[in-house]
């Protein structure tokens, strides 16, 4: 089986290094921006069950606990990455710079 073609598309995308850069700094900046929700849905979550149960028993107290460490280890892995892909656009800068004729 072949694979599909779709007319009048043309894949080809011609764009800076410089927009290149700003497009991947948006990136890293919009999937901070959304482990920063996540962060905050968890906050809520904690505070919600803490209002409506009280003291609650041993093991939901436990349970929920279990699930919010999961997800903050989630992030904290996340973030991890996004400092090495920052890390990689500033090596992309830096290069760049250093090949610019006009600096």
């Amino acid at each position: 089986m072949s694979m599909p073609t779709i007319p009048d598309i043309k894949p080809k995308i011609e764009i800076t290094l410089e927009e290149t850069i700003k497009l991947l700094l948006a990136s890293i900046a919009l999937e901070e921006l959304s482990l920063a929700h996540i962060m905050n849905a968890e906050a809520e979550k904690l505070q919600e069950f803490i209002k409506s149960s009280g003291h609650g028993k041993m093991h939901d107290i436990l349970s929920i606990n279990k699930s919010v460490d999961k997800t903050l280890k989630n992030v904290i892995k996340k973030e991890i990455l996004l400092e090495f892909k920052f890390d990689n656009i500033l090596e992309l800068m830096d290069k760049n710079h250093k090949d610019c004729k006009d600096c």
